[in-house]
């Protein structure tokens, strides 16, 4: 057992110092464009180091402004990127920590899934993601004070994905998937290929987007088809690129920051 998750990358995509990220994250949050009318029941921001995907993680994040007193727990679902898995994996630590503090585990919540077939105890899945801990510095200057169900998902199919989120969806409850989208095209084709995606996912078509239209392409399926269930809308918050966040336009990642309701 694992009693408390680590960082692993803070000083990396983001300041390792509690200073210096709280003053990070007020700056991304300060000049974010994702404000909105209504509270989202779900999320998809992006997970970047803040130099290149802040700004878009942030407009997804300022759309929750207004309700954050509301929401006690947030479930992540982020993409495996360091091991390769099939399903998806719990952890069995009790606490997540990053520069900000740690946030517990909602222990609960996680044996709620425990009977769902595809759903295993995998710490090692944890060890060096950085898709879900970047998202816990934003939640926690959000926040404050919730409880945490971390979750990796490797391959795994839609309807898991989706009974996963339904077994978690309570009204204090937000769902985060953690996914950038298209990776390493030049400038004009990655701003192509995102719009389309970005199509997709306003249209909940979760079978048309693939592995190189998205990194988080399970979750994200998963999450298109709870809201084809619940009758969910989707607002697409901010959609740029590193290419215009960072300057460099030669070889760009996509980032996207979507809002269901």
């Amino acid at each position: 057992m694992v009693e408390v998750k680590t960082p692993a990358v803070a000083g990396l995509f983001y300041p390792a110092e509690a200073p210096e990220l709280r003053e990070e994250i007020d700056r991304l949050m300060a000049s974010a464009n994702g404000a909105a009318e209504a509270r989202p029941h779900a999320l998809i921001a992006p997970h970047a180091g803040y130099c290149y995907s802040g700004p878009v993680a942030a407009s997804a994040y300022s759309a929750l402004v207004p309700w954050a007193g509301q929401i006690r727990r947030a479930v992540v679902l982020a993409p495996a990127h360091r091991l390769a898995l099939r399903g998806i994996a719990t952890s069995s630590a009790a606490a997540f920590e990053t520069p900000l503090g740690r946030i517990p585990v909602d222990r609960a919540g996680v044996d709620a899934l425990a009977t769902l077939r595809g759903v295993l105890e995998i710490d090692a899945a944890f060890a060096e993601e950085h898709a879900l801990e970047v998202q816990l510095p934003f939640l926690q200057s959000l926040l404050g004070e919730f409880s945490l169900v971390p979750l990796i998902v490797g391959d795994a199919k839609a309807d898991l994905v989706s009974q996963v989120i339904e077994r978690l969806h309570q009204d204090d409850t937000l769902i985060v998937v953690s996914s950038d989208l298209s990776h390493y095209h030049d400038y004009p084709s990655c701003q192509q290929r995102d719009r389309a995606t970005t199509a997709l996912i306003e249209t909940l078509q979760g079978e048309h987007i693939g592995p190189h239209d998205a990194c988080g392409v399970y979750p994200i399926r998963g999450l298109l088809k709870t809201a084809q269930h619940r009758g969910w809308q989707v607002r697409t918050l901010d959609l740029r690129n590193s290419g215009d966040t960072s300057g460099d336009k030669s070889r760009v990642v996509g980032y996207g920051a979507y809002g269901f309701y």
